[in-house]
This record gives C-alpha cells, sequence and structure tokens, in this order.
C-alpha cells in the first residue's frame, strides 16, 4: 500500500507541475457547463435535476478520458523511464494501480469542481439529492472504466496518437453495445444469450440507469470488472513490453 501511495502522489505532482492538468480541467468545465445551459437547455427545462448536465458525461469522456489514459505508458515507454520506474521496489501490480489510481483521482477532481450546478439546482427548487449522488458515482464510475481501457491501450505502443485513437475507438465501442443498430447486428445470426451478454457491457446503459437514480448491482459489477480486467491485461502488457 505504501508502495502505490507513493505513485499516486509522484503521478498527482506530474500532473499538476505541467499545464495539461489545468488544460484538462479547464476543458471539460467549460464543455460540460456550455453542453448544460445552450445545448441542454437545462434552465428552460424547468425542472430541479442535473439530467441535462450528465447526459453529456459519455461523450465528454469519450474524448477526454483517452486524452489523459494515452499518456500513462506510451510516455514512459517512449522516454525510456519504464525500465528505471520497474527498477524501484514495488511490483508491476502497485505501479499498474498507481497510476491509475492517480488519473481517476485528477478525473475526479474535475468533476468535484462541476459542484456549483449543484448549488445552483438546490437554489432553484427542491431536487432529489439521491439521485444526483448517483449520478455522480455513476459519472466517476464510467470515467475509472474509460481510463483502465485507456491505460491498457497505451501499453501496447509508444505513440500517444496512437494510443489515444485507439482507446477512444475501444470506449466508443463499450459505449455503444447496448444500442439497438448495434444489437440488431447481432441478433441476425449470435444466440439470444451472446445478443444480451453484448447489451450488458454497455457502459452507457448502465450509465443512464445509475444517473437516473437505479442502482443495480449488475451495473456496479460491470464497472467493477471492466476497470479490475484492464488493469490486469495492462499489468501483463506492461510486463511483457517494460524490456523494449
Amino acid at each position: 500500500m505504501h508502495a502505490t501511495l507513493t505513485i499516486i502522489r509522484r503521478e498527482l505532482a506530474a500532473y499538476f507541475s505541467s499545464p495539461l492538468a489545468y488544460v484538462f480541467i479547464v476543458i471539460f468545465l467549460v464543455l460540460a457547463g456550455s453542453l448544460t445551459f445552450y445545448v441542454g437547455g437545462w434552465l428552460e427545462r424547468g425542472q430541479a435535476d442535473l439530467r441535462a448536465f450528465f447526459q453529456w458525461h459519455p461523450w465528454l469522456y469519450l474524448f477526454l478520458v483517452p486524452a489523459v489514459g494515452m499518456r500513462l505508458w506510451a510516455e514512459e515507454r517512449k522516454a525510456g523511464t519504464i525500465e528505471f520506474l520497474m527498477t524501484q521496489p514495488i511490483s508491476t501490480a502497485q505501479a499498474v494501480i498507481g497510476k491509475f489510481l492517480a488519473a481517476w483521482l485528477f478525473v475526479g477532481i474535475a468533476l468535484v469542481l462541476t459542484f456549483p450546478l449543484w448549488l445552483t439546482v438546490n437554489f432553484l427548487g427542491p431536487p432529489d439529492n439521491g439521485v444526483i449522488l448517483a449520478g455522480y458515482i455513476g459519472s466517476w464510475l464510467m470515467a475509472g472504466s474509460m481510463l483502465a481501457i485507456s491505460a491498457a491501450v497505451s501499453a501496447l505502443t509508444k505513440n500517444q496518437v496512437i494510443a489515444f485513437v485507439a482507446a477512444a475507438a475501444t470506449c466508443f465501442l463499450f459505449l455503444m453495445s447496448g444500442l439497438e443498430m448495434v444489437q440488431a447486428f447481432f441478433q441476425t445470426w449470435a444466440p439470444d444469450f451472446l445478443v444480451e451478454a453484448v447489451a450488458r457491457l454497455s457502459l452507457l446503459t448502465s450509465f443512464d440507469a445509475i444517473a437516473q437514480g437505479v442502482l443495480d448491482v449488475r451495473d456496479l459489477i460491470l464497472f467493477a470488472s471492466l476497470i479490475a480486467i484492464s488493469l490486469l491485461i495492462n499489468t501483463t502488457l506492461v510486463e511483457l513490453n517494460k524490456g523494449s
């Protein structure tokens, strides 16, 4: 645990010692606010909720989270610092978990900074704060799932641009797997259990359910499983590539 905490502190310090952290946070806050007020028509809806805010999170994360995750290992491999990191008295799993948790906390900080919207909706009307809290939890879990996927993809290449494109494409597939057009493709040839399994992998469907205040154990298991499996793949890839 001490080694993992050391990695987390190191990575968080690296984020905030460069313009990357501030650029990411500003872009996230500006886009989230603009989409909520101008595209989602939050004030015009006249409803005391944050549905117009949360509905854009999957699409914001689709581009912003891979931008954070692409550097986690691709940069280490390109700069050759992965060999130095692995010579420290830590295991590969500790390094992977530490870097992931630091990036996840960083995204969480950006999400927490949207709290003025929560205060505003409480000022304007009596919202269901339990549903809003569930939306924040679901948003952070979805971001963690996309970040874990992006970190695993980042370990495959030294090129951050390739890592970004591949991670965004993979996250897009997980987002869209529950939609009708994807289901129609599988329904023409796949058995029902496979169609159902593909539908259950949809991050968008699970997030929408949680954002409505429905905390289904299956949705929580999906996010936790994606994070755990992606980190396991990430650890294996770092082990295989740390000498290359």
